[in-house]
């Protein structure tokens, strides 16, 4: 199925293209708690950025946090304190509905205008339910109604196909 080194080598080959061609400058990478987290470690040391690593937990930022609560392990963003016309990589895990996404960008607003986000993340899947797409993918998957991609880390880093027991 998926191999890890594969998909972090097709990763850093896009993300490289993405910043010449797009222009770059001094990118701040920002990964989302947690798996996005442990990808954007791995590309930061890759693509050898000086600026620190950005960390973003989205837990308020959610769109369904009325419904399910507080997340009890949240922590806190890391994120300097002024991104205003920055360029900024957001990596995250897996992009699914995009809801996590549109997440992750209301709370870098909150930061200030960043000059443009691009988005990179290991792996695509189907089921998109918000008008977002990354711009950088390791690799895409479709899946079928009850399966589900896990990552697990950070050492050592894996990905694992699941499946959901339908709820009778």
């Amino acid at each position: 199925m998926l191999k890890i080194p594969e998909l972090l080598d097709n990763l850093e080959t896009e993300l490289k293209r993405i910043i010449d061609q797009r222009k770059l400058v001094n990118p701040l990478i920002i990964g989302i708690r947690t798996g996005g987290v442990w990808i954007a470690e791995q590309m930061h040391r890759r693509l050898n950025i000086s600026e620190p690593l950005g960390l973003l937990d989205i837990s308020f930022y959610r769109d369904d946090f009325s419904q399910i609560g507080v997340n009890p392990n949240v922590k806190p963003s890391q994120l300097p304190t002024n991104i205003e016309g920055r360029d900024i990589i957001l990596i995250d895990d897996v992009f699914y509905t995009g809801r996590t996404i549109r997440a992750a960008m209301n709370e870098i607003f909150d930061y200030g205008r960043p000059n443009q986000i691009v988005l990179a993340v290991l792996i695509e899947r189907d089921g998109r339910q918000i008008p977002l797409c990354p711009d950088c993918v390791g690799a895409g998957v479709k899946l079928t109604a009850g399966q589900r991609i896990k990552l697990t880390g950070p050492e050592p880093l894996d990905v694992h196909l699941e499946t959901i027991d339908a709820v009778a």
